[in-house]
């Protein structure tokens, strides 16, 4: 760890109390990036847009992505204020970064009322034991745009 990481770190702590301050949304803060220079940051939105995905990561992630001109985050690095919960983990899975800095844990974030450990454990479920209902429906139906997607030659993959 360098001391640059260091001061970008503070940087995405820095954003997460500007989102307190602002009444944005939660106390998270992060930014991406890229050869050394800032493509994306963002603050949790989550209140202040009505918008449950609006976390900060996410928000780092689509404003990198904008900047960058594309769909992944190829030798980028990603610093949060905080553990991601699963939804930007996975979100930044997709984005496929190069490495992820954490400053606080999801235990710090319990002990502040953000306890996500229950989704964790809720994907590990079998559907019929989740706490939301999840049923399948028209499979066959849906299976057909797959098939769709795996003839066509033009496809951007990712």
């Amino acid at each position: 760890m360098t001391e640059q990481d260091k001061e970008f770190m503070r940087r995405a702590i820095e954003l997460a109390q500007e989102g307190i301050d602002a009444n944005e949304g939660g106390p998270f803060g992060a930014i991406v990036v890229h050869d050394g220079r800032i493509v994306g940051e963002g603050c949790n939105r989550v209140t202040s847009t009505n918008d449950p995905t609006a976390h900060a990561e996410v928000v780092a992630i689509r404003e990198a992505c904008r900047a960058l001109g594309s769909f992944q985050l190829d030798g980028c690095t990603i610093y949060t204020s905080c553990e991601p919960c699963p939804m930007c983990l996975g979100a930044i899975y997709w984005a496929r970064p190069a490495r992820i800095y954490f400053a606080c844990d999801r235990t710090d974030a319990a002990a502040a009322g953000f306890d996500d450990d229950f989704i964790y454990h809720e994907i590990a479920l079998p559907f019929e034991e989740r706490r939301i209902e999840t049923l399948g429906l028209l499979r066959d139906e849906g299976r057909r745009v797959f098939e769709n997607w795996i003839a066509k030659p033009d496809k951007t993959k990712y």
